[in-house]
């Protein structure tokens, strides 16, 4: 008699469990970790962490962000040490597909680089619109200038505009960091020293920093963010089915819609503009003017 209602109570329990297995909204991923290897800005800016916790509360799964800059993402993602990568250096982005490391690269959002520096002025470059000659007044005047010197998208960029404006910068007014975008652009402002940066990052940063906007609005300071997916030929033990789902979740309208959204309230302008909607061809004359950077 015992040993029935013993198997009876193990059976009632076992259906109970079938039942909230059933009924859960949330069931576990088989692989549950996705390593995300992404940009200083995505995280610095704080949009990460507005998207993110919703995309695990709906999946289950754990997000591992790694943020670097674009270069060592890129190398990350070349040594099958992440899942996805989410970067913004286009040309260095399309090396990596047509080396066979990457699949399914994503259009995700876009936002804009500007030049910062100090209220002053020395090099006298606010209201400048032709970006290569800001460097060179920079330059001409050996204004103190921080780079980032980490090979990140926004590093490429800057090296993209000496080149173009035919100048190899050297010397103290011209100094390395070595560290993401928030860290230089704290280092910056310190030494009252410009630098190029991406608007979302240094609005995050503003309330702490003694620099302004100088120069904004060309063409050639778009800047792009894609996904790519680390090729599971070359590294079976990927995450893919993990990478695909986050990959879907940024393209899908709840997330499009939290970065349309993101730093209205704080900042009274979005920190970055939703584009799972466009193709690379929509901004084909920009990345034009930008040098495919």
């Amino acid at each position: 008699m015992k040993r029935t209602i013993i198997v009876a109570l193990n059976l009632i329990m076992l259906g109970t469990f079938f039942l909230v297995g059933c009924n859960s909204q949330n069931p576990a991923p088989e692989s549950q970790e996705i390593i995300l290897a992404t940009t200083t800005s995505t995280y610095d800016s704080g949009l990460l962490d507005a998207l993110i916790p919703v995309f695990e509360e709906q999946s289950g799964y754990i997000v591992k962000i790694i943020s670097v800059g674009t270069g060592k993402a890129l190398t990350m993602g070349e040594e099958g040490n992440a899942d996805l990568l989410l970067v913004h250096a286009p040309s260095a982005e399309m090396e990596f597909m047509n080396g066979g490391y990457g699949v399914e690269r994503q259009l995700i959002m876009h936002n804009d680089f500007v030049i910062v520096g100090p209220s002053a002025d020395p090099a006298g470059i606010g209201g400048s619109t032709a970006v290569p000659d800001v460097f060179t007044k920079i330059a001409s005047s050996k204004s103190p200038f921080a780079t980032r010197g980490d090979d990140s998208g926004t590093h490429k960029k800057e090296r993209l505009y000496w080149q173009t404006a035919e100048i190899t910068p050297a010397g103290e007014w011209y100094f390395e960091t070595g560290q993401g975008m928030g860290a230089t652009l704290q280092i910056a402002s310190e030494k009252s020293a410009y630098t190029l940066t991406d608007r979302a990052t240094f609005l995050s940063l503003r309330d702490v920093l003694s620099l302004e906007i100088l120069v904004e609005g060309d063409a050639s300071l778009l800047n792009v963010y894609h996904t790519m997916i680390v090729n599971p030929d070359r590294w079976p033990a990927i995450n893919l089915i993990g990478a695909q789902d986050l990959t879907s979740f940024l393209i899908s309208d709840d997330a499009q819609a939290i970065i349309a959204e993101f730093g209205i309230e704080e900042y009274g302008q979005p920190l970055f503009f939703p584009d799972a909607d466009k193709t690379d061809a929509d901004f084909g004359l920009l990345f034009l003017a930008a040098g495919s950077i």
